[in-house]
């Protein structure tokens, strides 16, 4: 899926409407447990479509409505220039972190994905 279709998915009717697939993406992200993450590649894998730059391009332009930090990079390394709120979640919510070594610039923990992952178990509605 390409940009363009990102931006056209949403039809000439309805200029304002979300294209079909960021509201699948978007549905997936509010599934994410608290404590919990699945990365672009899994919530692709888990709509049966797209690929990890798509689901990160509907994250980056529409994701602020949904629990955007559980979505995630596959090497676990906190969202780029949202380091600070991400990690305020993710402390909250209690998901497990590796905390950075003293030569990790900025000491920025990473998600532990090991234990941290989510696989969609127990929720199946809406999984195609």
């Amino acid at each position: 899926m390409s940009q363009e279709s990102l931006a056209s998915a949403g039809g000439p009717e309805h200029p304002d409407a979300l294209p079909e697939y960021a509201e699948r993406v978007l549905e997936v992200a509010e599934l994410i447990p608290p404590g919990r993450v699945m990365t672009y590649g899994d919530v692709a894998e888990w709509l049966g479509e797209g690929g990890p730059r798509q689901v990160g391009r509907v994250m980056a332009l529409y994701g602020g409505a949904v629990p955007w930090w559980r979505v995630v990079r596959a090497d676990g390394v906190l969202l780029p220039g949202h380091e600070p709120r991400a990690l305020g979640h993710y402390r909250a919510e209690g998901t497990p972190l590796k905390e950075a070594s003293r030569a990790a610039e900025g000491h920025v923990p990473r998600l532990d994905m090991r234990r941290a992952r989510w696989d969609g178990g127990g929720h199946t509605e809406g999984h195609t």
